[in-house]
């Protein structure tokens, strides 16, 4: 009687491990300067311009709140694209503080001609992955941030912006 031998099975190591961090980035890359030539604008940019046409009248806030990033950077974002006349923004009858923000035909326009998804390939990916999966990846690129011991401030910067 013959045993079959059991399947070899292959070392993770660390080089191999970097070499699908750089397949990951590059895509990420690739995407983003297909946006950036396809709009004329960067990809944070464009992914905030599809939340206003997605949410007509959402706010700063609720920019910030979509994209993960801080109310100074949506407020950055939005200045561009209103300065591109893209979108419209009305204050608020209640509150002068507040602002409501509206695509305008030129920046619908714009969206028809890019590549989704607007926020990005890495957000659209992470969303597909199931619960156990997610919190494997938290725990893991986790142990990697503290091994890099850097800032995690960087957490609200948005990808295309790296």
């Amino acid at each position: 009687m013959t045993v079959d031998p059991q399947p070899v099975t292959p070392t993770v190591t660390s080089t191999k491990v970097l070499r699908r961090f750089r397949v990951v980035f590059n895509a990420v890359r690739t995407h983003f300067r297909q946006i950036e030539k396809q709009a004329g604008l960067g990809g944070a940019q464009v992914w905030a311009l599809s939340l206003i046409q997605d949410h007509p009248g959402i706010g700063m806030g609720g920019i910030a709140k979509n994209m993960d990033i801080h109310q100074s950077t949506a407020s950055n974002l939005i200045k561009t694209l209103l300065r591109k006349e893209l979108i419209s923004m009305d204050k608020s009858a209640h509150d002068k503080r507040s602002v409501h923000l509206h695509i305008l035909p030129t920046g619908r326009t714009l969206l028809a001609n890019v590549s989704a998804p607007f926020e990005g390939v890495l957000p659209a990916a992470l969303q597909k992955l199931d619960a156990a999966t997610l919190a494997r990846l938290d725990a893991d690129i986790g142990e990697l941030i503290a091994l890099l011991n850097v800032d995690e401030a960087a957490e609200e910067t948005p990808l295309a912006d790296i």
